[in-house]
């Protein structure tokens, strides 16, 4: 229960922590000194917010080719055999650290790379090290932004590890308050205009990630009804997150070039109309393909096309807005300004697990559960409010992005 609870807060760290350290890899300067242009600096910002996202799409697609390693004889092993899987690739996981460290390391190194470049051009060393390290001014120590960084911390471990009811409610609430108080004391820096942009914006982004899904239903349903096994399951992950990586790499220009509203209309239209099959195989689509086909385009052919069709798509929304913070941020608090407005947003992903939990109360969904030692049934498996529930989370995933952008449009708020 406390690993479930403390998950969305997981996800947070790990994207802030991933995504702001972006921030300072961006150079304000060529190798001359000489500052460059405002068009040059978004776009490098955009590539740089990309490569971020590939370093984490990158680190799936290591993921499910270890899980198709691990699990290609899945059809002959036991539960205990399936379990011992499972603690070896968290064993691996284990690796990620030495990776990190190395990283950090390897940063050093390029700016001290950088840094000898520019003093090779004549540049005095004082000015070389601010034009490397961004240190236009001396930045005080902020004593809000610590103490309120400090209570939420506090407040999100005690609240995850205590066991009062609604307390993933409560995590999310105080957390979004915390979040929030921060950023009314960091925006305060801004021009009116540019702050009513940011504010425009990630509203936009935060209601377009905190829609709900279906929730494991669905997974439960494509394993005991499509007969999708966790080999086949890890293909199709593997297959999403490898076409993910190209189709960040793709829309690179597309998400520097257009807006954000533009961008998140362009991929709620989209991505309903290819969840589409998905809510079809429910109510038979794969069966009269499969007769129309003769068995070629079965359940399987149409979960594998819609999942390359649909991968791309995935990581495009939150690269235009991250790489808008990273080059609208005040040179002496980047790092600071950017972790806290990705927080906001990604605390997205807290509003969409609970919305995602109240769908799973309204229709109720179950997977058979059998004894162990006399195999009895002890829950049966009950898939028929499955239609309902996709239905539902398709077209709220629809409306409320756009109604977001609508009150964006019509209010003093604006959007990047």
């Amino acid at each position: 229960m406390v690993s479930v609870l403390l998950a969305p807060i997981g996800y947070v760290v790990q994207d802030v922590v991933a995504d702001a350290m972006t921030v300072e890899a961006v150079p304000r300067v060529d190798a001359k000194g000489r500052a460059l242009p405002a068009g040059q600096l978004r776009l490098m910002h955009t590539t740089m917010q990309t490569l971020g996202r590939v370093a984490l799409v990158g680190g799936g697609v290591l993921v499910s080719l270890l899980n198709i390693y691990m699990f290609a004889d899945v059809d002959s092993m036991s539960e205990a055999d399936k379990l011992t899987v499972y603690i070896r690739i968290y064993e691996m996981a284990l690796l990620i650290p030495v990776v990190s460290v190395l990283g950090v390391l390897l940063a050093a190194w390029l700016k001290l790379r950088r840094l000898r470049q520019l003093r090779r051009s004549g540049i005095a060393s004082s000015d070389a090290w601010g034009m490397v390290h961004g240190q236009l001014e001396r930045t005080a120590p902020n004593w809000w932004i610590l103490g309120g960084s400090l209570v939420f911390v506090v407040f999100t471990v005690s609240m995850g590890l205590s066991d009062i009811p609604f307390n993933q409610e409560i995590i999310f609430i105080g957390s979004l308050a915390i979040v929030l108080f921060l950023m009314r004391r960091l925006v305060k820096v801004l021009e009116p205009e540019a702050r009513r942009v940011l504010v425009g914006t990630a509203i936009i982004i935060f209601v377009y990630r905190a829609m709900p899904g279906p929730g494991p239903g669905e997974t439960w349903w494509m394993i005991d009804e499509l007969a999708f096994d966790q080999k086949f399951i890890s293909v199709l992950s593997l297959i999403g997150a490898s076409l993910a990586l190209f189709g960040m790499f793709l829309f690179r220009r597309f998400m520097a070039e257009r807006s954000i509203a533009f961008v998140v209309v362009f991929l709620t239209i989209v991505s309903t109309i290819l969840y589409l099959p998905v809510v079809g195989m429910y109510y038979g689509l794969h069966e009269w393909t499969a007769a129309f086909t003769g068995g070629v385009v079965d359940a399987r052919f149409i979960a594998l096309v819609n999942t390359a069709l649909e991968s791309p798509l995935g990581q495009v929304a939150m690269i235009p807005m991250l790489a808008w913070i990273a080059n609208s941020a005040p040179a002496h608090l980047k790092a600071t300004f950017f972790a806290v407005m990705a927080s906001f947003t990604n605390l997205a992903l807290s509003a969409s697990q609970l919305g995602t939990k109240y769908l799973n109360q309204v229709y109720t969904i179950t997977r058979e559960v059998t004894d162990r030692a006399t195999g009895a049934i002890q829950v049966a498996a009950d898939y028929s409010e499955l239609g309902w529930l996709l239905v539902t989370a398709m077209l709220i995933t629809l409306t409320l992005p756009l109604l977001a952008i609508g009150l964006a449009r019509i209010t003093r708020l604006r959007s990047a």
